[in-house]
């Protein structure tokens, strides 16, 4: 490895005052407390301590870059959104250090103030990437978290992707522990519980904890504390409220405060995911996995398979969306649709059809992005960006007569293939009827964005574009796509994020 990559950073946490001294700082000698031997929580850290040394395979540095890139655009779009004002408000009010950057706000905060910052502008647009059958974001809380840490402490574009991308792993395979194959769906999401933020925050912290230097019984006590910290609901999905966009921003502030606890002395419990009081069982009760947390665990990863989003909207709308496109370039006109119907998995119904009222007339744009209904009617409009994007959600957006019209025809059902397919992909059919008393059909399996229809570097660059309009020049968002794509072989943190600071 070279001096530019992990062994750089921990020489530097070694040799600096970066890193206060401490029971589990790489310049001090610890003692064990606990035998973490056969633990989840030892092996994940572990996982976490080697990667440090031996750091992430090439192509999943690559993956991990992409996701920074993905991060910066979506962060950048939300200014102006009324999460961004208050969070931003609140991280001014706190004194500190100015360690790291806040996307945006012209300022500097302490690491865990920029990442609450950055994780809420990450998650705002709801245009971050998605795990699949998790159904988790995680990298809108863990990759702001490492570029904080990495941007405080110096560390090289190598060392952050490789603690990014084993906080990223960290957080969907706690997912999967809650994934109950039985029912087919995240029991996590059944409870009503924001399985992002809850996992996020004890990924973000493993993240930190790996660019704080700390060791293999260190990185286990961050993620310990931070389990206690991971909460988020999901009622604001179903009627309203912006809560759930600053989740991801709290948990990576939970994250980075863990590691900074860890840091100084506080501890974890061992068998903190296992335990009959742990995360685990404590979030999801007697349905949860904890195999599959640690099923093949460093010999696969699940990171490559996470799905980039192309559309600033709800998951669940996205093949429809496609379906729609589909439908539009095949000749199909608007104004001469009659009746839709919009097939989908019965779990997705209610978060994206119910009530049907509201569905079909959302009252605020932010509203709008959770329609199944309205996005659909978005897309046989012509939509905007990679096809539908940030215009198509606006309060003016949600007004739109031609839209509401559209969106009125449609009736959402559950669809039996949906259901055999999901929730490894997000499905969808949809049909419309039009004057003349034809059927049109338009049947989507594969989300694109996921392995099977990945968008390439020039699309995902593309969206970055689109979503910095108005905040960066061309020059600079050209500038900044390239400096985040090279972060693998070059570069650092620190001088990425002064080119997004405002």
């Amino acid at each position: 490895m070279s001096e530019s990559g992990p062994e750089a950073v921990a020489k530097r946490d070694h040799a600096g005052p970066s890193l206060m001294p401490g029971r589990h700082s790489v310049t001090a000698a610890t003692t064990a407390r606990h035998d973490l031997t056969g633990t989840v929580v030892g092996r994940l850290a572990a996982l976490a301590a080697d990667t440090r040394t031996a750091g992430l395979a090439t192509d999943l540095r690559r993956d991990v870059a992409r996701r920074v890139l993905d991060v910066l655009g979506n962060s950048l779009a939300a200014q102006g959104q009324p999460s961004a004002h208050a969070v931003t408000a609140v991280a001014r009010g706190w004194a500190g250090a100015a360690a790291a950057t806040g996307i945006g706000t012209g300022q500097r905060f302490p690491a865990a103030t920029a990442a609450l910052v950055n994780g809420t502008l990450a998650h705002s647009m709801d245009s971050d990437d998605t795990h699949l059958p998790s159904v988790l974001h995680p990298s809108a809380s863990v990759v702001p978290a490492a570029l904080a840490v990495g941007e405080a402490t110096g560390a090289s574009g190598a060392a952050v992707l490789d603690a990014a991308g084993v906080g990223i792993e960290i957080a969907v395979r706690l997912g999967m522990g809650g994934y109950d194959e039985e029912l087919g769906n995240s029991e996590f999401f059944e409870r009503g519980q924001h399985a992002t933020s809850i996992c996020g925050a004890v990924g973000s912290a493993a993240a930190a904890a790996m660019l704080y230097g700390l060791d293999v019984e260190g990185i286990a006590d961050a993620m310990g504390i931070a389990a206690s910290f991971g909460a988020g609901l999901l009622e604001a999905n179903r009627t309203g409220g912006t809560v759930k966009r600053a989740h991801c921003g709290w948990a990576a502030h939970s994250g980075v405060t863990a590691a900074e606890f860890a840091r100084h002395g506080l501890t974890g419990p061992p068998t903190v995911i296992e335990g009959r009081f742990g995360f685990l069982h404590a979030f999801c009760g007697d349905r949860a996995d904890t195999a599959k947390v640690v099923d093949r665990l460093g010999e696969h990863w699940e990171l490559p398979g996470i799905f980039f989003k192309p559309y600033p909207c709800n998951h669940f709308t996205h093949a429809g969306i496609d379906a729609a496109r589909a439908l539009r370039a095949g000749g199909i006109d608007p104004e001469a649709i009659v009746e839709i119907e919009l097939g989908v998995p019965t779990p997705v119904l209610r978060t994206i059809a119910e009530p049907p009222a509201a569905k079909a007339a959302p009252e605020s744009g932010y509203h709008a992005a959770f329609s199944g209904p309205f996005t659909v009617a978005r897309a046989l409009l012509g939509g905007s960006g990679l096809g539908v994007g940030h215009a198509d959600f606006t309060d003016e957006a949600a007004r739109d007569p031609r839209t509401l019209a559209l969106a009125a025809l449609v009736t959402a059902h559950p669809d039996a293939r949906c259901d055999e397919i999901y929730p490894h992909q997000f499905p969808a059919v949809l049909r419309v009827r039009t004057r003349d008393g034809q059927w049109h059909e338009a049947r989507v399996d594969h989300n694109r964005g996921g392995p099977a229809n990945p968008l390439s570097d020039d699309e995902l660059t593309l969206k970055f574009d689109l979503n910095v309009e108005g905040h960066l020049s061309a020059a600079q968002a050209g500038t900044v796509a390239e400096r985040a794509l090279a972060l693998p072989s070059a570069g650092s943190p620190a001088g990425l994020m002064s080119l997004v600071r405002g």
